[in-house]
């Protein structure tokens, strides 16, 4: 018997057009389509599952890290600070940032940083609302299978939903994916992660009336430290096992999602055994990975580059994991000279390893999501783009570029 069957080739149908399609919809798929669609650009967002938001509202991780450089001063501003804001809408679940939105007392900023816990019901909720009136359009249940290139150009978008198979046409794209797979289908250089993501599965649960967030594995916590006085509020986060999972694996996702499930399982009932009345609410949807491939763009920014002014930055962020941090991110992050007319955001930027652990978290996606969006509104080939009015206009924004424009 064969191991290779052939499929029937069949002329693939153009049903869609845009100027800027987005592909992902977590957080620097938002920031990125918001941006482009109030920049003017017609802007079509592509979502895998049917619903918003990622890691942040089907993972569960619902920790708004910080805004700010542990320090007292506030680095991430614009839509970032914008969504922050949303996800709170309706009250914070932990974290109130009371010393950041409703004073201005630096000592209080410097002991209790610029970071939230929010509800991911209300925020996906929010953010489709605030997408649709910006006029941002929604697919659903649709992911990208493969692009056709011509003169270093993505010139068509293959998608798979239940329609069947389509194509779409686009002047721009904005790969946000949270895997770098449209820079896998272009043919722009990539780097797979070497060390792999470790087992989360995160989930809600109520019980003796209170509803709790259960950190339940390795993801995002923010490290406590005694001596400035921090308090996230938040459970430690346990190491479930040693095994580490590929982002880029179909078996092996599953496999992560699978011992995710049963894991979590026992978790649970092992709780229930305390406390019969605790149940589960809410369980992540998706897999809770970390980092998996990304570009390898004009620049890779590293974690040894704090303080480090960037002629073309588009933003800064702190270190969620430490006080004093503070990053300028450069546009050269965000595309590659090999395909004129694609960017990047959030967890697939161009960065080394030990800053990608740092930029893959909601605050920086969202940053470089707001730049590659506006940046996308300007021109289809970013290797000419002008640093100088993108800046220009990420200011009028309320964007803040460099660091000493905040300290």
């Amino acid at each position: 018997m064969s191991a290779e069957v052939i499929k029937r080739e069949k002329l693939i149908e153009v049903k869609k057009q845009c100027d800027v399609l987005v592909a992902g919809g977590g957080i620097a798929g938002i920031a990125a389509a918001l941006a482009a669609a109030r920049n003017g650009a017609d802007v079509l967002l592509l979502e895998r599952e049917y619903t918003l938001g990622g890691l942040a509202t089907l993972g569960l991780v619902t920790l708004y890290l910080p805004l700010c450089d542990g320090k007292g001063h506030q680095l991430v501003y614009g839509i970032s600070e914008e969504l922050l804001k949303l996800s709170i809408k309706y009250g914070a679940e932990k974290n109130y940032p009371k010393a950041w939105l409703d004073g201005t007392d630096l000592e209080e900023r410097k002991k209790n940083r610029y970071m939230t816990q929010f509800n991911p019901h209300f925020f996906a909720l929010e953010v489709e609302k605030l997408l649709i009136a910006s006029g941002v359009k929604i697919l659903y249940g649709t992911v990208v299978t493969d692009v056709t290139v011509d003169q270093e150009k993505i010139t068509r978008v293959i998608v798979e939903n239940k329609s069947g198979c389509s194509a779409i046409s686009v002047k721009k794209v904005i790969d946000t994916t949270g895997d770098a797979d449209i820079c896998k289908f272009s043919q722009a250089p990539v780097s797979l992660y070497s060390k792999n993501s470790g087992l989360a599965s995160w989930y809600y649960y109520l019980s003796k009336g209170n509803l709790n967030l259960k950190m339940y594995g390795l993801a995002d916590v923010v490290n406590e430290d005694t001596s400035q006085g921090s308090s996230t509020g938040n459970e430690t986060v346990d190491v479930l096992s040693e095994r580490r999972y590929c982002g880029t694996d179909g078996d092996d996702l599953s496999q992560m999602v699978v011992d995710g499930h049963q894991s979590m399982l026992k978790d649970i009932l092992k709780a229930k055994e305390k406390n019969p009345d605790c149940v589960p609410v809410t369980i992540s949807t998706i897999p809770l990975m970390r980092m998996s491939r990304r570009l390898v763009g004009e620049y890779e920014l590293d974690e040894s580059e704090s303080h480090k002014f960037f002629a073309d930055s588009i933003g800064m962020t702190g270190d969620w994991r430490n006080r004093g941090p503070a990053f300028e991110i450069p546009f050269g992050c965000l595309y590659s000279r090999k395909v004129k007319n694609l960017l990047v955001a959030g967890r697939d930027i161009s960065v080394t390893e030990p800053m990608w652990d740092i930029t893959r978290v909601i605050p920086p996606c969202a940053v470089t999501g707001e730049a590659a969006g506006t940046a996308a509104s300007m021109t289809d080939d970013f290797s000419t783009i002008s640093i100088e009015k993108l800046q220009e206009k990420l200011r009028d924004q309320g964007v803040r570029l460099h660091i000493n424009e905040v300290m």
